[in-house]
């Protein structure tokens, strides 16, 4: 099934009210977290927050991620017992850098019982992440390691790296298209990382195009208000659909079933154009069901 992830949006675990709020956001999903928004000694009351949360229901269709502690952090084996327990659409774990971490997050995930409907997300933000990350997508074909996709964590990358984060990223570009290719390689989504300068606008939309043209899934988000923008850069537009289904419609006329090829509107459209705008048609038709409740 393809499922819109356009949007992604953080939302601190100790914050009950943004929490309660989250259920009427239009978010694709949203990311409950209990790493870098949680104060050490707020871990456990955002851990019960969630799991309260969880229970009551009421997010909708959005994909709903939990982001715990690291593995390194004396944290991470309450938040992912407390993650199995409440059964969301996954945990997002941060840097992950090493097949064998996938092997043990995948282990503690079976040994308490989680449903195999949650699945782990890796955040890529170090070096060796970066270095590996075709490594790590390749482990996630074992299903128990339940990998679902990678999350692209710019900020952490720069600190451990010291590239600097400027305005179009020029000097990521090559670690971030290593990343995707490495997910596309072995079935794998992936989302970029968010944008911190939540008054810029312009150059929020930027970042979203630029993260959509190379071939990111969707976007993390910090506020709010970043959503209605996300999504709508991250949509199809009208005009690529109606050409995707005029594409599929016309490989599909009796003449043209058996052909690699064929002349539409005085260009010439390959079976792979048909395969991309299938593509085009699902996640389109995926985002109008999102709407329908």
């Amino acid at each position: 099934m393809t499922r819109p992830r356009r949007s992604h949006l953080f939302m601190p675990g100790s914050n009950s009210r943004a929490l309660e709020k989250a259920r009427n956001l239009a978010a694709d999903g949203l990311i409950l977290d209990l790493e870098d928004s949680v104060a050490p000694d707020a871990k456990a009351v955002a851990r019960d927050g969630i799991a309260a949360a969880i229970a009551a229901k009421g997010f909708g269709k959005r994909e709903i991620l939990i982001r715990t502690n690291g593995l390194d952090t004396p944290w991470w084996a309450d938040d992912v017992a407390m993650a199995a327990n409440a059964s969301p659409d996954g945990i997002l774990v941060p840097k992950v850098s090493r097949v064998e971490e996938l092997d043990t997050i995948g282990r503690r995930l079976a040994e308490l019982g989680a449903a195999p409907t949650v699945k782990v997300w890796a955040m890529i933000e170090t070096a060796r992440a970066v270095l590996h990350a075709e490594e790590l997508a390749a482990a996630g074909r074992d299903p128990a390691r339940r990998l679902s996709g990678f999350v692209f964590g710019p900020n952490d990358i720069s600190r451990e790296t010291r590239i600097k984060m400027l305005p179009g990223r020029a000097a990521m570009i090559p670690m971030i298209s290593h990343c995707i290719l490495a997910t596309r390689a072995h079935g794998l989504e992936i989302l970029d990382g968010p944008y911190s300068d939540i008054a810029n606008s312009d150059g929020f939309a930027t970042e979203c195009a630029q993260g959509r043209d190379l071939g990111f899934d969707g976007k993390t988000l910090i506020h709010p208000s970043q959503i209605e923008a996300c999504n709508a850069i991250f949509t199809p537009p009208e005009e690529e659909v109606a050409r995707a289904r005029k594409i599929i419609a016309a490989f599909e006329l009796p003449e043209n079933v058996s052909r690699g090829a064929i002349r539409l509107d005085g260009a010439m459209v390959e079976r792979l154009h048909a395969d991309m705008a299938r593509r085009t048609i699902e996640i389109a038709d995926a985002i109008a069901a999102m709407g329908k409740g």
